[in-house]
């Protein structure tokens, strides 16, 4: 089978470019051809498979005439016309493709009635920000049932009119033009909380697949111990609660919390610590390459995710329990899919620091619930996010929109 994968970043920039490589080197491993089609940018990993690239398109740096292909885009439908002649894929899998890349290649797959399965790794659908977060990162649903003004009034994305605009008219336009509901014949979603937003949406829940994503478990098949500390690792900013968990540590005595990762909320993080003379307590490892994050999973406690957002499927808690580490995560969005409470480690009611904080103490204080949680959460990553199992549900949507088509 010829499969053509699409993604708008081609390089690794978060999760959906880790699954848009690791996908496209499972379907590889079992004998399938596939080629890549993204933007153009420096930072683009070569594959040695066929690659087809349009220009990219910044919307930070761009100019106004050219954000307007966010919408619909001439060049990129031309671009993909060229592709699908060229490849001749019997599927196309889309990833991340809106906004820079533009439903116009969508209308270009339809119009070779090639199927298109697409995996959703974010809410962009729904939400013209994707992450139903308003301007002060607080969860806001006011445009879920076609209200995209609401976005537009409060400024949702970056604070900028100018975006919050074209992400208002984007999300309207694909809905118009049923891009989720009807042109997509099967839609992937790693959570089912996800799935339950599209089903909301409009879109019939038989075109919809909830599956978590999957890991190549031997590259996690890695010796552990503990040395005490509590791990959170992932991106520093307010969505993903980490001034909540710092505040929920701040109570706790005599205990270690390394901090892994950057961004926008490094400097407040910084300030806290000092004022509140945490100096001894909380460590920030900073960036971490592949090979010493796996390590320091290894070797903690116990790893958090205190989201405050509705998180879809984080490989932040796939790694931790595929390596055999208790996750403690908010009840937020796809997390309490992942962290089986009790089982494998616990569920904390999102943005209350006292319950964070007792669970992070139960842990700290229980090394015997620890030893618990860390044996099932290897057995039950094992079971459930093997390439296999992924790969056989996956090869299962392939053939039934092939058979569909045909």
């Amino acid at each position: 089978m010829k499969v053509l994968l699409v993604n708008k970043f081609h390089y690794l920039k978060g999760g959906s470019e880790k699954y848009y490589f690791e996908l496209a080197n499972l379907l590889k491993e079992k004998g399938h051809e596939i080629a890549f089609f993204s933007m153009s940018n420096d930072k683009n990993i070569q594959t040695g498979e066929e690659e087809y690239f349009v220009d990219e398109i910044d919307l930070n740096t761009g100019s106004k005439l050219k954000a307007l292909d966010v919408i619909y885009s001439k060049e990129n439908k031309k671009k993909m016309k060229e592709a699908l002649e060229d490849f001749k894929p019997d599927i196309v899998h889309l990833n991340n493709f809106q906004r820079q890349l533009s439903e116009s290649i969508v209308e270009a797959i339809k119009e070779k009635n090639i199927p298109i399965v697409f995996t959703a790794h974010d809410l962009e659908a729904v939400c013209p920000n994707k992450t139903m977060l308003d301007e002060n990162k607080n969860i806001c649903e006011l445009c879920k049932n076609g209200n995209y003004i609401n976005c537009i009034k409060k400024k949702c994305i970056k604070s900028s009119l100018l975006k919050s605009v074209l992400g208002a008219v984007e999300t309207k336009y694909y809905r118009n033009k049923k891009v989720y509901s009807k042109k997509i014949d099967k839609i992937v979603t790693p959570s089912k909380f996800y799935k339950k937003q599209l089903i909301d949406y409009g879109v019939d829940e038989n075109r919809i697949i909830a599956m978590p994503n999957f890991l190549d478990l031997d590259k996690y098949n890695i010796e552990t111990k503990d040395d005490g500390y509590a791990l959170y690792f992932g991106r520093l900013s307010k969505e993903k609660g980490i001034l909540n968990l710092i505040e929920a540590f701040s109570y706790i005595k005599n205990q270690k919390l390394y901090i892994a990762g950057d961004g926008p909320e490094k400097e407040k993080i910084e300030e806290i610590i000092k004022d509140r003379h945490l100096e001894n307590n909380i460590k920030l490892l900073g960036f971490l390459n592949e090979r010493e994050m796996q390590q320091a999973i290894a070797n903690c406690k116990f790893v958090i995710l205190p989201s405050i957002w509705y998180d879809n499927c984080p490989y932040t808690i796939l790694e931790t329990l595929t390596i055999g580490k208790p996750v403690i995560g908010s009840d937020m969005g796809g997390i309490p899919e992942l962290v089986k409470d009790k089982q494998n480690g616990l569920i904390f009611k999102h943005d209350d620091i006292r319950d964070l904080e007792e669970k992070m103490k139960l842990l700290f204080e229980n090394n015997g619930l620890v030893e618990e949680y860390s044996k099932n959460a290897k057995k039950i990553a094992q079971k459930e996010y093997s390439k296999e199992e992924y790969y056989n549900k996956m090869l299962k949507i392939y053939e039934d929109v092939l058979g569909d088509k045909k």
